[in-house]
């Protein structure tokens, strides 16, 4: 039985705990300063020997809770966004310590497979000039981060496969794009999980594919099947490696 640690429990851990009771795991710990009755601290004792630690806590903490679970040697996936600028630090801290992580910008299993989408639909449409890209996404409004980190990830892809966009405008514009832009819009309000949208429109017509988000089990599940990835491994992986396994 895989055993867990779960780092932040708002709705997120909360849903990871419910998810992973259905597959048989055993949440042994949870690590929250804000929740009465959990550990305040990362420590090898609130860790309680778990196999992997799971963190959907907050950016402002996520750096530091990284740099303590690799000094614990604990595997852990961070379903946290906000923090990906260290990682290159934190690989080479990882690595050194010898322990496993897995990151990813999103942990929605469909997400990953819209991404790897997107990439292949950019390069189609690179061929035909009379299509301009852009691309928007929607969250709910108790959203700590805009851009989304999937948002970001999603331009980054879009600008590897694209010989006409070289940049990512994500501020509100009050002149024209100009021709190299990606215009990204970055919306928050009421309760919407999570929608990302890109598009290629000509005068004639427009091609849009969209992922939404229906409920936060998606990346629920993804969390737990990167757990299930990662007990037994040393190193770091991107979520979208281990998709890249399974579509292998």
């Amino acid at each position: 039985m895989l055993k867990l640690s779960l780092i932040g429990y708002g709705k997120m851990g909360k849903m990871v705990e419910k998810l992973a009771l259905e597959k048989g795991f055993e949440t042994v710990s949870i690590i929250d300063p804000n929740v009465t009755g959990a550990h305040k601290e990362i420590t090898k004792e609130a860790l309680n020997g778990a196999d992997v630690a799971i963190d959907f806590s907050h950016p402002s903490v996520i750096l530091a809770n990284i740099e303590k679970l690799i000094e614990l040697k604990q595997r852990a996936v961070i379903g946290t966004t906000g923090w990906h600028d260290s990682l290159e630090d934190i690989i080479a801290r990882a690595e050194k310590s010898s322990t496993g992580l897995v990151y990813g910008s999103n942990f929605s299993l469909g997400m990953n497979l819209f991404l790897k989408l997107a990439e292949e639909a950019t390069q189609i449409f690179d061929n035909f000039e009379e299509y301009d890209l852009l691309a928007w996404e929607f969250h709910h409004s108790q959203k700590a981060d805009s851009p989304s980190g999937t948002a970001i990830e999603l331009a980054k892809k879009i600008l590897e496969k694209s010989s006409r966009k070289t940049k990512v405008a994500w501020d509100k514009l009050d002149r024209r794009p100009e021709k190299d832009e990606l215009h990204f819009a970055s919306i928050r309000g009421g309760k919407i999980p999570g929608t990302h949208c890109l598009s290629f429109d000509s005068e004639e017509d427009s091609i849009t594919i969209t992922h939404e988000v229906r409920s936060r089990a998606t990346f629920a599940r993804g969390a737990l099947m990167a757990a299930d990835f990662i007990h037994q491994k040393h190193g770091v992986f991107s979520f979208s490696e281990i998709i890249g396994e399974l579509l292998c």
